[in-house]
């Protein structure tokens, strides 16, 4: 550990500047030579690293979850190209530069606050050798020597001996509860991190080697910490608790305010985001039009839990705008033009309306006398056998019941199917006895 510190010594000067400079203002509240003063400088370190690291946070969260949506795609060109492992780094290669995505982004918060970790051990390992360093000179050097948080000094380990914990003016068994205690809580804080990550903002839809990966990490890292932990100073410790701790809450307040699609944190937040909108009735904050926005533009593609918070607003009688605000639905009503085409260009659909039984009833009588003309109207105009007086039956006569025999008989050729279906006999049916002819 002592070679990997000396690598990163050319930041040394700057941690250490930076340390002197909160220890001045801490000493003055809680005097120079108190841990207080020294462990909060540390605190305060590990703030202003992070709060620069923010863009880089960002830019992890992102890589994140375009890695996440690249798994399918991945896991198709690792069974394409199973046997051939050239070809296969080629395909990722070539994925990753189409879709912008660089795998190393990920590790880029941890990537960057690495020189600042080994340059703050390179400091506190110089105040247990009594060596100056930076610019903490003699006086800065005996001041920190003497500092104590709960009993154990800045500069101890869990695996010093006790001659060498006795020279810094503290006792082994206090060194080593207070050591012990912080890998714990270091420990625990990175587990429950990562199982955060892994339980509530992962893509519950999709199954991918990715998951598999993460869930290995969640054990890895707190062990990898509690083995590494114990050959840590206990101002390191400090450190990377506090770093702990500020990633925790950072993740928790992104997987809040911004969860991944598809995940149980965004059923959650799409929930209290519904209870809002329906009380307040529009979207009041940035991050909320933010969502809605990238829920309309997703359409037929959006998930259960999306497709839910858009059925929730509309049994609201409201509805989602593109630019990510919510109206009202009266507001979307589109006036339809001549032909019943919407302003949207989407024609809308005629139901008819249903009819009573006495409006159905008349409307088959009507429609048997408009046939019933048209029939009658045919047999005027059909030769000369309707000139001569001859009726059909579905026609009413003012002739004598005597004359209704002659209007049965045959008529001629050339209109026999006609008259028949006129005089409605059946074609199929029985035919009815004709009259004897006289010879």
């Amino acid at each position: 550990m002592d070679t990997i510190a000396s690598l990163f010594s050319f930041i040394t000067t700057p941690v250490s500047w930076v340390i002197v400079q909160f220890h001045s203002v801490y000493g003055k509240i809680f005097g120079p030579d108190t841990g207080w003063a020294w462990g909060l400088s540390i605190v305060s370190l590990v703030i202003l690293i992070r709060i620069c690291l923010i863009p880089l946070f960002v830019k992890q969260i992102k890589a994140t979850r375009a890695m996440q949506t690249l798994q399918p795609e991945m896991k198709k060109i690792q069974e394409r190209y199973k046997n051939d492992k050239q070809r296969q780094s080629e395909e990722m290669m070539k994925l990753y530069k189409e879709s912008g995505t660089n795998p190393l982004s990920s590790c880029l918060p941890i990537l960057a606050q690495s020189p600042f970790f080994f340059a703050l051990y390179h400091v506190l390992n110089g105040i247990a050798t009594g060596s100056t360093i930076g610019v903490i000179n003699e006086s800065l050097l005996n001041s920190a020597r003497k500092a104590h948080i709960v009993g154990a000094p800045l500069a101890a380990k869990f695996t010093d001996g006790s001659s060498k914990v006795e020279a810094l003016g503290a006792s082994l068994t206090d060194v080593r509860v207070v050591t012990a205690v912080m890998i714990v809580l270091m420990s625990a804080s990175q587990f429950y991190t990562q199982r955060q990550l892994m339980t509530k903002n992962v893509d519950t839809t999709v199954k991918t080697p990715f998951m598999q990966q993460q869930k290995m990490l969640m054990y890895v890292f707190p062990v990898m910490f509690a083995v590494f932990g114990i050959n840590f100073p206990v101002g390191v410790l400090v450190y990377w608790l506090t770093t702990n701790v500020w990633t925790m809450g950072q993740q928790m307040y992104v997987i809040r305010n911004n969860p991944t699609p598809g995940s149980k944190a965004q059923a959650a937040y799409l929930e209290r985001l519904t209870k809002h909108v329906t009380h307040h009735g529009k979207t009041r904050r940035r991050s909320e039009k933010t969502i809605v926005k990238a829920i309309v533009a997703k359409g037929r593609d959006r998930n259960e839990f999306e497709r839910s918070f858009i059925n929730a607003l509309t049994k609201a009688g409201l509805v989602a705008q593109a630019d990510g605000t919510v109206v009202k639905g009266e507001a979307q009503a589109v006036a339809q033009t001549e032909d019943g085409v919407t302003a949207t260009g989407a024609a809308r659909r005629q139901q008819p309306k249903r009819q009573t039984k006495a409006q159905r009833q008349s409307g088959a009588a009507k429609a048997a006398g408009d046939s019933t003309s048209v029939a009658s109207d045919a047999a005027a105009s059909s030769g000369p056998s309707a000139s001569e007086g001859k009726t059909t039956s579905l026609e009413k006569s003012d002739e004598p019941q005597d004359a209704k025999p002659a209007a049965k008989q045959a008529p001629k050729s050339g209109s026999n199917g006609r008259s028949r279906a006129q005089s409605g006999q059946r074609k199929g049916g029985p035919q009815r006895p004709k009259s004897p002819s006289k010879k």
